[in-house]
């Protein structure tokens, strides 16, 4: 193998690795943010099922909370309006026949955008009951374990698909400059541009516009909140700002200084992105919508 080849051979590899740490950060985020599905396995009526129960829904809408039924069994939802003093309400779950089975359901009530339910699902059998989530279960906000589940208002599919693939290929090229930075600098410059450049459009402008869909307001983080999304963002950015302004548009004789602070951009996205998404997200208060104040004006910053 020549040296061209030779070369070919490492980029090609260098980009794999990329697209490795990139899925991994993907995954990684949609396994542990708190507005994702909360998986787990039950045992009711001596079967074990799997479950996958929602914690995000659109407000123009019920959000269904469904199970696969394992046959003589009852459900109940039960919930109220997250941090506030409601009484619970339980909801009998209905079976219900799909093309691909039956499954044990109910509905819960839509909320304003940021608002917040607290549920569990009990379950009664032939050989006792059960609780989801229980003792053993991860993934719950609330402090008594149970399930939280946040209300959005629908963002427009053009403007949301634009942003998560701007984001996933701004992580993905960010990935590779700091592997560049590390292996191969003769490509980094381009790449923490291209990178700085997708996270401008595809976080610092088109992710404040997602926002103001969903939850009624630009921006929630610094200096006007505590939003950890958006402050996250912020702090990502700022990294490859800093970045790109060292090594500036050619090379000069700062290459080594150059090089370290891109991998130190890389380390702070990789950082970033092991912190849950939605985490400190916006949150109706309840308190103040019951005294009276607008949907859009009582919403702040959740735990």
């Amino acid at each position: 193998m020549n040296k061209r080849s030779r070369g070919r051979a490492g980029r090609a590899l260098l980009w794999l690795l990329a697209v490795l740490l990139m899925l991994a950060a993907v995954i990684y985020q949609r396994r542990t943010g708190p507005t994702y599905p909360l998986r787990g396995d039950v045992t009711i009526s001596g079967e074990t099922i799997s479950y996958r129960l929602i914690r995000s829904e659109e407000t123009i809408r019920d959000a269904r909370v469904a199970l696969p039924d394992p046959g003589s069994t009852e459900g109940w939802v039960v919930y109220k309006r997250y941090k506030t003093e409601d009484e619970w309400t339980r909801l009998p779950m209905q079976v219900e026949s799909l093309d691909d089975g039956r499954e044990m359901a109910a509905y819960l009530p839509p909320q304003p955008a940021a608002g917040k339910l607290e549920y569990y699902v009990e379950l009664r059998g032939a050989n006792g009951k059960a609780r989801i989530p229980n003792e053993a279960s991860t993934g719950t906000e609330s402090k008594d374990g149970n399930i939280i589940i946040r209300f959005k208002d629908p963002v427009p599919l053009p403007l949301l698909l634009s942003h998560v693939l701007l984001m996933f290929f701004s992580v993905l090229v960010g990935m590779r400059t700091g592997l560049a930075a590390l292996f191969a600098p003769r490509g980094m410059r381009g790449l923490a541009w291209t990178t700085l450049v997708g996270m401008t459009v595809g976080g610092m402008v088109l992710g404040p516009f997602v926002q103001k869909y969903a939850f009624g307001k630009y921006w929630t983080g610094f200096p006007w909140g505590f939003d950890l999304t958006d402050n996250k963002m912020l702090i990502m950015w700022i990294a490859w700002v800093l970045a790109c302004s060292t090594i500036g548009l050619k090379a000069s004789g700062k290459e080594t200084v150059g090089r370290a602070v891109v991998i130190a951009a890389t380390l702070v996205m990789m950082v970033v992105y092991l912190i849950p998404h939605s985490m400190r997200g916006s949150e109706l208060d309840y308190a103040k919508l019951d005294s009276g104040v607008a949907p859009s004006e009582a919403v702040g910053t959740g735990d």
